[in-house]
């Protein structure tokens, strides 16, 4: 079903007006011990770009608000290259076999290509430390022009142009190795801006300073972006001038644009004619995602026909054929300017299903297009356990909801937002009365967080307005017990803060979040119950350098232990990354009161600073977790800053730690979504774990907790009780 809608900008522009430039920035609070931000590495005086020094505070905040923001500053200045130089340096001296600078570029280009983003940045920060150390100019550029490459394959893209600009500064002694490849990345960066005429500068300027076998790979990203800028005889031009790859996934790669063009050109039926062709004879080595890639060519060509249902079809098969391709990391999108689009495909199909009138199926499709994010974001790297990322059918979820219980599932689609309510009764698609495109969701969720983070005395009212937008059209009704499964931006937005009729939502409602449906209803049906056994840590010993003590962690602590009686607890040194991977594994209910720290560039080195050991950071990372066997975990509780968040892909949920605690088998996931205040998460905490003890449902344990921090004057404010997310499944109770 097709429909139309105004533009979003006005009501956003209204929304933001009314809501926030009339409102102080700050509300006066009490102190409290502290937060559990993290704080970036310590910066070296060599590096030559300054990091973003974080805002500060008006007067009229606590010192726990006050350590929140300062947190925050810090986090956003974790990938500068004063930072990466610092922790290039202390990398460096922990080697047992310290290498040539120029190794370290050669690694991190091997990293970049296997799409290992975060150690490539090592690898390059290496290289940076020496070269600064060394004075090596020509070393400097190349680590630099690695780090934009890195950051640029892991669509970083502020960061990828500022490393490659300060690539440019230091051509040294054969140009084209820097120059070259710097302008290409600021190019690709520019196409995904879709700031064209920039884009096509930039590849020009680097085709005449690339070497004769990195130009073609910069030929091939300017025909893209002269297709896409609308330049079709000059892209037929470039195109028609490029020799055939002698590299088979190159040579389909260029395939794949020439059907663009052909699209672009208003000829589909030869279009079609050159995916069939592609489809029948893919790439040698990878055949299975080529074909895919075909199909999707097949679809667009049928769509651009008329031939709807066709399109659909081919649509679905790709699909089906993207499901049985190997997921990892292919450079070679990203070298021959196709910027990694797997996304785009769900959401064509999503589209496509929509206007055919069929809900359910749209939906089933947005399921599967976050088991394949998860997939791709692990993409090899680490094996998933059983069918942690397989989809479930809308009909198979249906019959094991309750009548008191409804799914609501976003989809942000880049012109529009798409919602369907799922219950025991069926499958309807929500009627939104707006236009909601993804870039315009993403603004208003950023401004709203600002504003809770900020203790803006507005808050209430900016939720009354965002509940009208995106969940009085779902017809929800009190009472009912709801799972929401967001999408794109919609991970960063606190739904149990949003208000509707009067009241916030987590009043009106029980809720909770689900990355995707599928694995929280398995896991739901796994672990109906959990046996009262608690293992916790508290306040890890880390450097003061790092991050400082959380006193309130402690006590948090202890007070859980109280309500367990025999639980093992790891405080301090004791709270360590050794005793986590012995003792988690077998326990029943975990919580970690630590300071953590997402990392945008790599979800999987999303850490938990557990305490350091023999000296020397050890901590608890994403990937980390992902290998461990958590089955036994009913639930897991990261009561620490910003546990939850990550980089959010098209298609999936904050990838870090949210799905690999999930899909290690972890059944509950209590995480977080800005840094939090120590003492009222520690109110938040004592309340859920006390309920919990007297065997309430978890959904309902996690509502009475932020209702107990909401009935204090001094915590009402949305930002001390509602940045805690309950995760995964919403079913459990904990047995007497």
């Amino acid at each position: 079903m097709s429909r139309t809608a105004p533009s979003f900008a006005r009501p956003l522009a209204i929304l933001l007006a009314l809501s926030l430039a009339s409102a102080p920035a700050f509300a006066s609070c009490a102190p409290d011990a502290g937060t559990r931000g993290q704080d970036a590495p310590p910066p070296v005086a060599q590096a030559s770009v300054a990091p973003v020094a974080p805002a500060e505070a008006p007067a009229a905040i606590g010192d726990d608000d006050r350590a929140a923001l300062a947190a925050l500053g810090r986090l956003e200045d974790a990938d500068t290259a004063l930072s990466l130089a610092a922790e290039g340096a202390a990398l460096y001296e922990r080697e047992a076999v310290k290498l040539d600078g120029y190794a370290y570029c050669s690694q991190a280009v091997e990293l970049a290509e296997k799409g290992e983003f975060r150690e490539s940045a090592r690898a390059a920060s290496k290289a940076l430390h020496v070269a600064l150390q060394s004075g090596n100019s020509d070393l400097l550029g190349k680590a630099y022009r690695d780090l934009a490459i890195a950051f640029n394959y892991a669509g970083q893209l502020e960061r990828a142009e500022q490393f490659a600009t300060l690539a440019l500064k230091y051509p040294g002694v054969d140009p084209t190795q820097v120059n070259g490849p710097a302008r290409k990345v600021i190019g690709d960066v520019r196409t995904r801006q879709r700031r064209f005429d920039e884009a096509i500068a930039s590849y020009e300027q680097a085709a005449t300073e690339s070497s004769a076998r990195f130009r073609p790979l910069v030929d091939a990203s300017l025909a893209n972006a002269l297709i896409l800028s609308g330049d079709l005889p000059r892209a037929r031009a470039t195109l028609d001038g490029l020799a055939q790859p002698a590299e088979a996934r190159q040579r389909a790669q260029l395939q794949r644009t020439r059907g663009r063009l052909l699209l672009a050109e208003g000829k589909p039926a030869e279009a079609l004619a050159l995916y069939q062709a592609l489809a029948d004879a893919p790439a040698d080595g990878d055949e299975t995602f080529y074909r895919a890639w075909a199909l999707d060519g097949i679809s667009k060509s049928q769509a651009a026909l008329g031939q709807d249902a066709e399109a659909a079809r081919a649509l679905d098969e790709a699909i089906d054929t993207f499901d049985r391709a190997r997921a990892q990391f292919r450079s070679d999108e990203f070298k021959m300017g196709l910027f990694s689009d797997l996304q785009a495909v769900f959401e064509r199909a999503i589209v496509l299903h929509d206007k055919l009138g069929q809900p359910a199926r749209a939906f089933d499709i947005s399921e599967r297009s976050r088991a394949r994010a998860l997939l791709d974001a692990v993409a090899g790297r680490a094996e998933l356990k059983g069918d942690s990322g397989a989809a479930m059918d809308a009909a198979q979820l249906q019959a094991m909801l309750a009548p008191d219980e409804v799914v609501v599932a976003y989809h942000t689609l880049p012109d529009r937002l798409v919602a369907w309510v799922l219950s025991r009764d069926g499958v309807r698609e929500a009627k939104f009365p707006l236009a909601l495109p993804r870039a315009d969701l993403g603004r208003l969720v950023d401004a709203y967080r600002d504003a809770l983070i900020k203790l803006n005395p507005k808050a209430a009212g900016i939720g009354d307005q965002i509940g009208q937008l995106l969940l009085a059209p779902l017809g929800i009704a009190p009472g009912k017990r709801v799972v929401i499964v967001p999408h794109g931006p919609l991970h960063y937005l606190p739904f149990q803060a949003l208000r509707l009729d009067g009241q916030y939502l987590i009043e009106r409602n029980p809720i909770s979040i689900a990355p995707s449906i599928s694995i929280a209803a398995r896991l739901a049906q796994r672990t109906p119950t959990a046996r009262a056994e608690l293992l916790a840590f508290g306040n890890p010993t880390i450097s003061p350098d790092v991050a400082d003590p959380l006193p309130g962690a402690e006590r948090e602590v202890q007070a859980l232990a109280a309500q367990f009686p025999g639980a093992t607890l790891y405080f301090n040194a004791e709270a360590n990354k050794t005793n986590f991977a012995a003792a988690a594994p077998k326990a029943r209910l975990v919580h970690v009161a630590a300071h953590a720290m997402a990392d945008t560039l790599d979800p999987l080195h999303s850490k938990v600073l557990l305490a350091d050991e023999d000296g020397k950071p050890n901590y608890l990372e994403a990937k980390d977790v992902i290998g461990m066997d958590l089955g036994n975990v009913a639930m897991l509780a990261l009561s620490a800053c910003e546990s939850g968040l990550g980089r959010v892909d098209n298609g999936d949920e904050v990838l870090g730690f949210t799905r690999s605690f999930l899909s290690a088998g972890t059944s509950t996931l209590l995480a977080s979504l800005w840094p939090v205040s120590d003492a009222a998460t520690e109110k938040l905490m004592t309340t859920l774990y006390a309920d919990l003890a007297k065997g309430a449902v978890v959904q309902d344990a996690m509502r009475d907790a932020q209702r107990a921090v909401m009935a204090d004057p001094q915590t009402a404010h949305p930002f001390y009780w509602a940045p805690f997310n309950l995760i995964g499944n919403w079913r459990l109770t904990v047995g007497q």
